[in-house]
Order: C-alpha cells, then structure tokens, then sequence
C-alpha cells in the first residue's frame, strides 16, 4: 500500500511545506481546547512529513546504522488557542544547515492566525546518541530548500 493511501500528507509551497489536520477530541483538555503539549505532536508529524517529501528516508538510515534526528532544543511560544473540529496547517521552513543539524522554523496556523510558533534544532546522531554528520544526500536535498530572509 502506499503512504498517499493511508496517512495524510503535506506539501511544498515554494520553500514552506505546509501540513493540514484536523483538532480531534483526544487533542482537547476539559474546555475543548488542544492541550499544549499538542502541538508538539502536530509539529513533529509536519517535520517527519516534510522530510520524507524532501527526500529524506529517516527510517532506513536508521536501519542501515546510521543515526537519527534527535531534537536538540525547542522553544514554542504560544500565542492564541485551538479549539475542537478547526482545521490548522503547520507551516514549515529549513533555516539552517550544519554538518550535523537543521533548524526549523514552525507554525501551527488557523487560516492566517498563529496559534503556535517555534524554533527547532534537529541534531543528527549517531545509534549510541553521539553527534555525527548527516547523510551527504540529506545535505544535498535540504540546501534548495533553505529559507533566506530577504
């Protein structure tokens, strides 16, 4: 089965991948707001998505003894709330490269309200949790997609 037919995917607007869902019940605490913690989750599943659409096949370099993504540092700033039934996007952009980390910047959106802001430091690391150098591959398809502040 392919992945289009059973999860949900996002897509590159330019250099901003843009991935849509849906706030459910489970996302919710008592009043119907989405739980703050929340939204860490929406922002890992657009990063995963996002990496995957560029090309990026974490599970296999996993598997091949390579390494993985670790988060390094986050700092979320929480702007306004989600509510049960909306319809948000996690806006994504690549704005660092270094040999062994990308920086993202994130936004859980509703239409054009931010909800959700943060800066993500993505480290790559060896199995035995020790930094090491990305994929040269990964590198390659992650420099076109680098957000450049005019």
């Amino acid at each position: 089965m392919d992945r289009a037919d059973h999860a949900p995917a996002g897509r590159f607007d330019g250099l901003e991948h843009r991935f849509a869902l849906r706030v459910y019940f489970e996302d919710t605490d008592l009043t119907g707001v989405v739980y703050h913690a929340n939204y860490l989750r929406y922002m890992e599943r657009a990063r995963s998505d996002m990496l995957e659409r560029a090309g990026i096949d974490q599970r296999a370099a996993f598997e091949a003894g390579e390494g993985a993504y670790a988060v390094r540092d986050i700092r979320i700033r929480y702007r306004a709330p989600a509510r049960l039934g909306e319809e948000l996007i996690v806006v994504s952009r690549l704005v660092g490269l270094r040999a062994a980390s990308v920086h993202i910047q994130q936004r859980v959106m509703r239409g054009e309200i931010i909800l959700a802001e943060a800066e993500v430091e993505a480290a790559f690391v060896s199995p035995s949790g020790r930094p090491r150098r990305q994929p040269p591959g990964w590198v390659a398809a992650f420099e076109p997609l680098i957000w450049k502040e005019n």
